[in-house]
This record gives C-alpha cells, sequence and structure tokens, in this order.
C-alpha cells in the first residue's frame, strides 16, 4: 500500500462535523495528517461541536497556523497526497479560484493545483449565488474536485453520522481510499 500523507483544511463554514469526522477516519486507517483550521472554523467547532480546537488537534499528526507560510507543506516540493479543505468556506473558495494565496490553506491549494495533485473542496453552503458558482467551476477547471456536502439517503441513514459517513466516504473514494462508511448502491 503507498504511504498516504494528507493536508485537512477547516475553514469558516457550517459543517466542521464533516473535517474532524474525516480527521478520526484518516487516524483509524494510520492515514498522516497535516491540519490547518482558520480562525472562522475556530468559532465554527466551539459553537457547533461543542470542543475546544486542541480536542481536534490530537487527531492529527502536524498542526500549522494559517499564517503559518514557512511550513514544509508550503512549498510544492513537500510532496503530500493530496489535500481536503473541509468544510470550504466561499471566502476559501474564492481566494482558491482567484490565486490569492494570502494564508497557509490557499496557499497549499495553490501547491496542489500546480503539482497536479489532488485538491478536494467541500463547500457547505446554500443556497448558492452565481458567485459560488462561477467559483467553483474556476476551481474545477484548475483541477479542484468539489464535493459538495450533500449526503445520499439511497443508504437509508438512521443518525447524523450515517449522513457525515456517506459525505466523508465519498471524500476517500475520490483519494482512492477503502472504507465501509456508508452501504453503497447495489440496486434493487
Amino acid at each position: 500500500m503507498i504511504n498516504l500523507e494528507l493536508v485537512v483544511a477547516l475553514t469558516g463554514a457550517s459543517g466542521v462535523i464533516y473535517g474532524v469526522h474525516l480527521l478520526k477516519v484518516l487516524r483509524h486507517l494510520k492515514i498522516s495528517t497535516h491540519l490547518i483550521i482558520s480562525d472562522p472554523a475556530k468559532v465554527i467547532i466551539k459553537h457547533e461541536l461543542k470542543l475546544n480546537v486542541k480536542e481536534i488537534e490530537k487527531f492529527a499528526d502536524f498542526v500549522y497556523t494559517p499564517s503559518d507560510l514557512t511550513a514544509p507543506i508550503a512549498s510544492g516540493s513537500y510532496q503530500v497526497s493530496g489535500m481536503v479543505i473541509v468544510p470550504c468556506s466561499m471566502k476559501t473558495l474564492a481566494a482558491i479560484a482567484s490565486g490569492y494565496a494570502d494564508n497557509l490553506i490557499v496557499r497549499v491549494a495553490d501547491c496542489m493545483l500546480k503539482e497536479k495533485r489532488p485538491l478536494i473542496l467541500v463547500p457547505r453552503e446554500t443556497p448558492l449565488s452565481i458567485i459560488h458558482l462561477r467559483n467553483m467551476v474556476k476551481a474545477a477547471e484548475a483541477g479542484a474536485i468539489i464535493i459538495p456536502a450533500m449526503p445520499g439517503f439511497y443508504h437509508e441513514p438512521k443518525t447524523i453520522e450515517d449522513l457525515v459517513n456517506f459525505v466523508v466516504g465519498k471524500i476517500l473514494d475520490v483519494l482512492g481510499i477503502q472504507h465501509d462508511l456508508y452501504r453503497r448502491w447495489r440496486g434493487k
């Protein structure tokens, strides 16, 4: 098996539960992670999950602040397997789509695009404006993979965890990581 190393970033959109669950699953799968949490995400973590950021950081192997542009992952020469921004705020999406790398999250995303490595953006906003949609198209045209936080229901979810597992499972699918987080469609 190839040794995977992923960057996970949590930004200031509702749905931080997806990012935290992804970190837990990656830890369980023994996949090395580099974590960046934006300041707005810290506020949302406290509000939505009632957790302290330190409780989340323990699931990552390396933790950086968004202002640390000297971090190893800020360079395309540092070889990680990919990056997941979950949730991806519309501000972060706009910065990525415009190439405005003013923090570590967007700088690493920029490196993923220029180095042709997987960059998965998990936007969590509704409704979407035409600006949001255009930014998603721009990011996708540059090579990003857009996985909206839109759980399916064919697996007959019973809990919030079932819905979260579906979205996290889709992220893992795109990265080629085997899992059993949700029941796959097998037909009728």
